[in-house]
């Protein structure tokens, strides 16, 4: 197996997590996992995971191995990494700190910075593919740090994505997945207001899409979010509140880099109106029933 005898931590366990870690502990690996609501380390620890108390713990029973951290935002991260009892406090020279979250740029160097500056390795690894590509191992990885850190964590990433891609260095894995966010919730929100559209219209939208997939308009996402937004099946896959945060994050670096981009300044704004209108828990897709809702209240 390819993780035999490798001792990998894993900080985490939501909805990405879960299943990450999950196929971490087939590969093999020695996992010892760490949540903030404890009782999610429950699954796991029957399949014969070990339960660290603290993210400080973790890393001292990781030793020089490898901890994985898929939190929820950057304050989470922080928390993980320099609060109390958290990661730092215990991390052991040689260990390899791999971030798969969705992180800000600044933030990640700057504690990237302070692993390495205790001997650590660091790496920004966020991933796209959902909770479908998480619970397959199919994700599509973009990672950032020294060449020598990505190899160190490659075994992992073997094991939880079908495509790796080396951007760059320290905070370029998590530019890339600004860009990915940028381009979901853009896509997101288009998709929704012409299906929408075009069911005001006359048109069905079952059709409309079947023709749109054929075409220029054909995407990953109004394959699956489009069929989501006919179906009406918003349970989260990954939460509104969430694409929220993403974009918001995005437009922190537009605005760190001295870029003025409008359409992600809208998108931010509409999903923004979304999370507000208490549709946060919903799906990404749910922002086809906040188009309807809106166009209602109008009426």
């Amino acid at each position: 197996m390819p993780l035999t005898d490798s001792k990998v931590g894993f900080i985490g366990l939501g909805l990405m997590g879960a299943p990450m870690a999950a196929n971490l502990l087939a590969a093999n690996a020695d996992l010892i996992v760490h949540n903030r609501t404890a009782k999610k380390c429950a699954d796991l620890a029957e399949l014969g995971a070990r339960v660290a108390m603290t993210p400080g713990e973790v890393g001292q029973e990781v030793g020089a191995g490898s901890i994985v951290l898929c939190v929820s935002d950057t304050p989470s991260l922080e928390a993980v990494l320099c609060g109390e009892n958290g990661v730092l406090t215990e991390l052991v020279s040689g260990t390899t700190v791999i971030d798969m979250g969705t992180s800000e740029v600044s933030a990640t160097r700057r504690l990237a910075a302070e692993v390495q500056a205790r001997g650590g390795r660091y790496v920004d690894a966020p991933v796209s593919g959902g909770e479908t590509g998480a619970r397959e191992g199919s994700l599509s990885i973009m990672a950032g740090g020294a060449s020598a850190d990505i190899d160190a964590a490659k075994p992992i990433f073997d094991v939880l994505g079908g495509m790796l891609t080396h951007i760059g260095p320290v905070g370029t894995g998590q530019a890339a997945k600004v860009a990915n966010q940028t381009i979901v919730g853009t896509t997101v929100g288009i998709i929704a207001e012409s299906l929408a559209l075009a069911a005001a219209a006359g048109a069905d939208i079952v059709k409309v899409r079947e023709a749109l997939m054929g075409g220029f308009a054909g995407s990953r996402i109004l394959q699956l979010h489009g069929q989501r937004m006919i179906d009406g099946a918003f349970s989260p896959g990954a939460r509104a509140a969430t694409q929220l945060k993403d974009m918001r994050q995005a437009v922190d670096l537009a605005r760190e880099v001295d870029l003025s981009l409008p359409l992600l300044s809208k998108s931010h704004a509409l999903w923004a109106a979304m999370v507000e209108a208490g549709m946060g828990d919903l799906d990404q897709s749910g922002y086809f029933a906040f188009v309807r809702d809106t166009n209602k209240s109008r009426s």
